[in-house]
């Protein structure tokens, strides 16, 4: 190990130093050559984007199979620069947890960073301010950052551990079509669905065959059609009343939204620029509609830049929930966690009784790594509408897919299986929650629970595999290896594609002495595996990130370690 400075040492003295340098080492890290290179780093920054100096980052092993020496059990700590810069170097292959502290914050951590030899993970956190407002943010009047720019594609290096990746990634995509539990209410000017409920489709069309140019006939048989989902015939009719008076606002407005239930985007989204350009003194509340209708039909045109700035016109024209949630959600699926933060954050404190900003507020917070955090938002959505499963759906995803249990989470997702007793995902996620608070227990009270609310869970749904998985799971941590190798074929009879499956019966296999169905198993597994990942890849090249700044910050920040990439077009 000899260095410039040290040609000139004597031998004894180099044995000395390299010897004091492995006594120093080993008992944290067993070093090999297959490890190499290996290293964690990554950015601590907090809420509002700024770096976050001086806080605690602990490196710990979470593989603790046999094999491992249980030195391998102890942690590794460092301290984040100026710039929330931390790194840990040439660190062994595995498993690992990271968790960050710093006094006055709440905690983060990411539960499962795998590394390969010789690979280099990148992590970034949040770190949110106990002394925060109650949705967990501080935040003025305007947005604390600005979307620069999109990236053509991302890789899947980047903000922690494989596992929260998939799982923030699906969130992003549930949050979209999370509803808001409120009446369909008259945000286009247009009658609400009740004003044409005692008129029937037979009285709509008899008025209409009386006059088959008037306004009122036209529209009133559109509206009705474009409130039954019926797009397609509502076209035509609100098409026609468009003709008769194309100032009217509230039919132009059902026009463009039939014509983009339809797929129609591009002439739906000539129409509502149409819209905006002729009639320059619209109320804000119109205006801010378009916008919002403007920045769905963006996204499906696939420009997110323009799409995300469509969202943010809209939510400042009018500061409905149903603006701000269209604009946290944009900036969530795009991967910009920290200003989906910001605004679901100030959405939430705008309008404290809407369940679905919070579950999205959870949602940004568990992809910028603070699980605990997040399952805190959620357990308060639940609260605010016991009655949508929305908020419980994602509290469980979290749950399942963190190592340990989260707070509050059990106590909600009780009560979730309490009041919805025929919802199998209700049963399976609070199955789940009780098995992570107890996991390694032998307490066969516990281990009863947790089984009897798998079996009727994958009773109401023969569907449901990892319900399957989990009692596979189950049984193969009691070592009744038969049944387990029962519960993961039938997992894998409801879903043929699931690799962990494969794999959990390839050890169940093992474990029953049957080697050579083990081998067929986890060669299964293996070709399963690459293919999932080569999928998840090709979407993740596929969507478009945002490059965002944020306030007092020189540059673009991006959720992966990526080098930066010029802003596409716009």
């Amino acid at each position: 190990m000899e260095t410039p400075g040290a040609r000139n040492c004597g031998r004894e003295l180099l044995v000395l130093v390299a010897v004091l340098m492995v006594l120093a080492v080993a008992p944290l890290w067993a070093q090999d050559a297959a490890s190499q290179g290996t290293q964690v780093e990554g950015i601590v920054r907090d809420a509002g984007g700024k770096p976050v100096a001086d806080a605690s980052v602990v490196l710990r092993e979470a593989d603790h199979s046999e094999s491992r020496s249980k030195s391998l059990s102890k942690s590794l700590e460092v301290k984040t620069n100026a710039e929330g810069f931390f790194a840990f170097a040439t660190v062994q292959a595995g498993t690992y947890t990271v968790s960050v502290e710093k006094p006055g914050f709440h905690g983060a951590n990411e539960d499962s960073i795998k590394l390969s030899p010789g690979e280099k993970k990148h992590c970034e956190f949040v770190l949110v301010s106990w002394g925060a407002s109650s949705t967990g943010i501080e935040l003025d009047d305007r947005p604390n950052f600005t979307v620069a720019g999109i990236s053509d594609s991302t890789g899947s290096g980047g903000h922690g551990s494989e596992t929260r990746m998939r799982t923030g990634e699906v969130l992003a995509k549930e949050t979209l079509h999370l509803e808001s539990g409120e009446p369909a209410g008259n945000a286009g000017g247009t009658a609400a669905p009740g004003t044409l409920a005692h008129a029937s489709e037979n009285s709509l069309r008899a008025a209409l065959v009386e006059n088959p140019r008037g306004f009122e006939e036209n529209h009133n048989l559109g509206e009705f059609y474009l409130r039954s989902s019926r797009c397609r015939e509502a076209i035509p009719l609100l098409d026609t009343a468009s003709r008769v008076n194309a100032k009217d606002h509230a039919n132009a407005f059902d026009l463009a939204q039939a014509l983009k239930d339809c797929g129609e985007f591009a002439r739906a989204r000539e129409l509502a620029d149409r819209m905006l350009a002729n009639d320059k003194d619209l109320p804000k509340q119109q205006g801010a509609d378009l916008h919002r209708v403007l920045g769905d039909l963006d996204e499906k045109l696939e420009d997110p830049l323009a799409a995300v700035r469509e969202y943010e016109r809209a939510a400042a024209l009018d500061g409905s929930e149903q603006n701000y949630f269209a604009w946290g959600a944009e900036l969530l699926l795009h991967r910009a966690a920290a200003p989906a933060i910001e605004v679901f954050g100030k959405g939430a404190r705008l309008h404290p009784e809407s369940a679905r900003m919070l579950s999205g507020l959870g949602a940004a917070l568990y992809t910028s790594g603070s699980a605990e955090d997040a399952a805190k938002r959620l357990c308060e959505a639940s609260d605010l509408d016991r009655a949508n499963s929305a908020a419980y759906l994602v509290l469980g995803k979290i749950q399942e897919a963190a190592a340990a249990a989260l707070p509050c989470a059990e106590g909600k997702l009780a009560r979730f299986a309490q009041e919805q007793p025929a919802n199998a995902l209700a049963n399976y996620y609070y199955a789940v929650a009780l098995w992570k608070r107890d996991r390694g227990s032998t307490d066969a009270d516990t281990l009863r629970r947790v089984q009897a609310l798998l079996e009727k869970a994958s009773a109401m749904d023969a569907k449901l595999d990892v319900a399957y998985l989990q009692l596979g799971n189950l049984q193969f941590a009691r070592g009744a290896f038969p049944e387990a190798i029962t519960a993961y074929q039938r997992a894998i009879a409801a879903n043929p594609d699931g690799s962990q499956a494969h794999y959990r019966l390839g050890q169940a296999y093992k474990r029953n002495g049957e080697d050579a169905k083990a081998q067929v198993e986890i060669d299964k597994y293996k070709e399963l595996d690459q293919t999932e990942a080569a999928t998840i890849e090709r979407q993740r090249r596929e969507l478009r990130q945002f490059l965002f700044v944020l306030g007092d910050q020189p540059g673009a920040s991006r959720a992966t370690s990526d080098p930066a990439v010029p802003s596409a077009p716009k």
